[in-house]
């Protein structure tokens, strides 16, 4: 029985083995080895300096033999400081899109260029470290909230730590727990509320001094108050750090620079809450049914 048990678990073992070293093996789509080879031949590698964003008839599809595109032809552009805000309904392809900034994935057409580089023409390290991306759902590590915001920059002096979490609006709760930033956060932060969660994690973007910091639905458990503050420290605190911010509630987006309003992949409206009202029926029905809604409450 004990040889037969071993025979058994032997070959179990051998199937997994394979299937492991397959995914070990697989090569990565997404790398820098051409710019590599550009610089070992003595060129130099482009950094990220301002943080002008723009899109070039830009299309994209998560695999290459879907007949079917997640974005269409975007095109637009962002000066470096500008807050951006982008809305649309569920699937719109809102997230879709500023992945394609830091290459989280490729474009299949078009180009997305940071600096008027193309960002396929940057070291993938130095690219991501100048993009902060804050998502809806955040993790939190094991460990302490200090801790856990040196992971934006491990070498902060608790000033910056608590000047950037003061920025986030985090630095008042944190104080007020016992330990303070010493506080111990468990796996996934489950022993702080979401607002909480997402504070930390904006805290610890804004450690990371990006040149673009991009908030996905970021402060969808903040209340509206708490956000307003966010925004408004985000003029006086970094006006030189391009800023995308993608929302279901217009109130998130309505002083932004510049509003994108998205549909089924396509940019259907692009300009200020004002111009938007006037002339994109897709904004229109969005911001009154907001209305609406609220006038109910």
């Amino acid at each position: 029985m004990m040889v037969s048990m071993i025979m058994i678990g032997g070959s179990r073992a051998l199937a997994s083995s394979k299937r492991v070293k397959e995914v070990l093996n697989t090569d990565i789509d997404l790398n820098d080895d051409a710019v590599r080879e550009r610089i070992s031949n003595g060129q130099s590698a482009p950094e990220v300096k301002a943080g002008r964003i723009e899109f070039r008839d830009v299309s994209f599809r998560y695999y290459m033999n879907n007949k079917n595109n997640v974005l269409h032809n975007i095109s637009f552009s962002v000066e470096p400081g500008e807050i951006v805000g982008i809305i649309g309904s569920t699937g719109s392809g809102k997230t879709s899109l500023v992945q394609l900034i830091p290459r989280l994935y490729d474009v299949c057409d078009g180009s997305v260029l940071v600096d008027g580089v193309d960002v396929r023409d940057y070291l993938l390290d130095d690219l991501r470290g100048s993009v902060a991306m804050v998502l809806q759902k955040n993790v939190l590590f094991s460990g302490s909230i200090e801790d856990n915001l040196r992971w934006g920059d491990e070498n902060a002096s608790m000033e910056d730590i608590k000047r950037v979490a003061a920025y986030a609006q985090a630095d008042g709760f944190v104080s007020s727990f016992t330990d303070g930033y010493d506080t111990h956060i468990e796996q996934g932060g489950v022993n702080v509320s979401g607002g909480q969660k997402q504070r930390l994690c904006i805290a610890r973007a804004l450690l990371a001094h990006p040149k673009i910091l991009i908030l996905d639905d970021s402060t969808s458990a903040v209340d509206t108050a708490t956000e307003a503050a966010i925004r408004s420290n985000f003029l006086k605190e970094i006006p030189d750090t391009t800023k995308i911010i993608i929302a279901q509630r217009i109130s998130s987006v309505i002083d932004a620079d510049k509003i994108l309003v998205m549909n089924e992949g396509h940019i259907v409206g692009e300009g200020t809450h004002d111009e938007l009202i006037n002339n994109c029926e897709t904004y229109q029905e969005i911001y009154y049914s907001q209305m609406d809604k609220e006038e109910a409450v």
